[in-house]
């Protein structure tokens, strides 16, 4: 399995500032909260979440960006 392209996840090129990352995560972390799921699309909505939110951590950390990108 090839690894995740965490940039693509949350929608941003690898150029993206700290602030942009912040931005794209919060637009799709608002869309897909799992609270604001129907509910039959909960579970669905908690992957993708999560998703999300290991991404932004990723790439708004400074150390473990510069370890994803290499």
């Amino acid at each position: 399995m090839a690894p995740k392209d965490y940039y693509q996840i949350i929608g941003v090129n690898k150029s993206a500032t700290k602030e942009e990352i912040k931005k794209a995560y919060k637009k799709l972390a608002m869309k897909n909260h799992p609270d604001r799921a129907p509910d039959d699309k909960k579970k669905e909505y908690e992957e993708k979440f999560k998703e999300i939110s290991e991404a932004a951590a990723v790439l708004g950390d400074d150390k473990k960006r510069q370890q994803f990108d290499q």
